[in-house]
């Protein structure tokens, strides 16, 4: 994840998901995650590595859909658009 990160998006960062949109239609495309960082971020924030894993995909399509992370101000909307389609989904 490191190197496609470097490689792509110019962050040297490790980072749980990174998202590639393919084309014009907002959910195709490729979704890297890193399952190592699943499970550190489901220890470190005290849910089931399910949870958090659901949670990284659903994060990954939202990229697709428009939503980014780069601001405070957008990781508050990015998170409770996660909540609401988790919820929609009844996983948690």
């Amino acid at each position: 994840m490191l190197n496609i990160n470097k490689l792509y998006l110019d962050h040297d960062y490790y980072t749980d998901v990174i998202s590639f949109p393919m084309s014009k239609d907002p959910i195709e495309g490729d979704i890297f995650i890193s399952i190592d960082r699943v499970k550190e971020n489901a220890q470190n924030l005290k849910v089931s590595f399910s949870e958090e894993l659901h949670r990284v995909m659903v994060h990954g399509l939202l990229h697709f859909l428009g939503y980014d992370d780069k601001t405070k101000e957008a990781q508050k909307k990015m998170t409770e658009m996660e909540d609401e389609c988790l919820g929609i989904l009844k996983l948690y």
